[in-house]
């Protein structure tokens, strides 16, 4: 809709924001100028009206920036951000999507509000597409330049959301609000590094244009049954595809869960039985805090509680790959070896609730 659909007079006052500003002003704020001088109101700002409808949020998040904070100078981290979130917004804009709001590094993109269009799904996805690969082209700039690369995980929801200004006279916003935004939010926190997830509902409002995987369920914390989510991986009718990543973090989550510790040898337990601390657990390994030292390539059978999903560990097995010292703790890596389905099932279980709760 063009500015003087939705009022006459709104043209020439986005003209003068826009030579003020240096910017256009974005749908939101045009939709709340035209209930203004719709309203022939002089005082307070007049109110959108908050109303339901159906949306796509698309939900983008740094993989590995905060630690990053810590090993880099401030001026570096600084001009990395901006030129990954400037790059971001851009392809954001060419999609006409609304970008909701930035959270440090993260930022929410809406496509239907305040504004629906019959392809806001399909413009949802390819700016996803678009986004990962506009993050390829940002680590070959920083590699030349000898900066660390930075990753993204994408998240994108489709579903029915109440929309409009919220707050007070004092201060408000327009925004978008309920179940489907915090979904869209927890489907992110599953994408590792160059993915993007998408849930069923968006996945069946794509009208069969974008290629993805088959379904897996992830156990999401809110939710009483498991959510059904599809990594995206092209949409041919626009020659997009998302760039593939060589290497891939899987979910790890800390944790302290005490742990009970047997050496093996030749297959069998040997030895008395010592005690550990898990510091984190992945879907393949975990992180030991120990109380007596273990040697690169030692074999352990574990046992321990997961009582968030009320389940005992006690077949699992793991081998040690590396030993190190951190503020005076002995710390060791293990992957898992041996593990039973059950057991397997529950840790991932375990791990997805963790993920999907922070």
């Amino acid at each position: 809709m063009t500015p003087s659909e939705l009022h006459p007079a709104l043209a020439p006052v986005l003209a003068v924001l826009a030579r003020e500003t240096g910017s256009p002003a974005s749908p939101a704020v045009q939709a709340e100028l035209a209930a203004i001088l719709a309203a022939g109101h002089s005082g307070l700002p007049t109110q959108l009206a908050v109303e339901q409808r159906e949306v796509t949020i698309l939900v983008a998040d740094l993989r590995g920036f905060t630690a990053l904070t810590a090993t880099q100078p401030a001026g570096t981290i600084v001009t990395m951000l901006n030129l990954c979130l400037s790059k971001l917004s851009e392809v954001v804009f060419r999609y006409e999507g609304v970008i909701d709001k930035f959270n440090g590094d993260s930022l929410t993109v809406l496509f239907g509000a305040p504004t629906a269009r019959e392809d806001d799904v399909l413009r949802a996805l390819c700016c996803a597409v678009e986004m990962q690969l506009a993050m390829r082209e940002l680590n070959n700039h920083y590699l030349r330049r000898q900066m660390p690369e930075l990753h993204l995980g994408i998240g994108v929801n489709t579903g029915m959301v109440m929309a409009g200004r919220f707050g007070s006279q004092a201060y408000s916003e327009y925004a978008v609000i309920g179940s489907q935004v915090s979904l869209a939010s927890r489907i992110e926190s599953f994408s590792l590094r160059g993915q993007v997830l998408i849930s069923e509902n968006t996945y069946a409002r794509c009208n069969g244009v974008a290629s993805a995987t088959e379904p897996k369920e992830v156990f999401v914390a809110g939710k009483s049954l498991p959510v059904k989510v599809r990594e995206l991986i092209a949409i041919a009718a626009r020659r997009l595809k998302v760039p593939r990543q060589e290497f891939r973090r899987s979910h790890r989550v800390e944790v302290r869960v005490p742990c009970s510790m047997r050496q093996i040898d030749n297959g069998q337990p040997i030895g008395d039985t010592h005690r550990a601390l898990i510091r984190d657990v992945g879907y393949h390994g975990l992180l030991l805090e120990l109380e007596r030292p273990l040697s690169h390539q030692d074999e352990v059978a574990l046992a321990f509680d997961l009582t968030l999903v009320d389940y005992h560990v006690e077949d699992l097995r793991a081998r040690v790959t590396k030993v190190k010292r951190e503020e005076g703790r002995l710390l060791a890596g293990l992957e898992f070896t041996s593990i039973g389905v059950e057991t397997n099932a529950k840790i991932q279980m375990f791990v997805q609730l963790l993920v999907g709760a922070g």
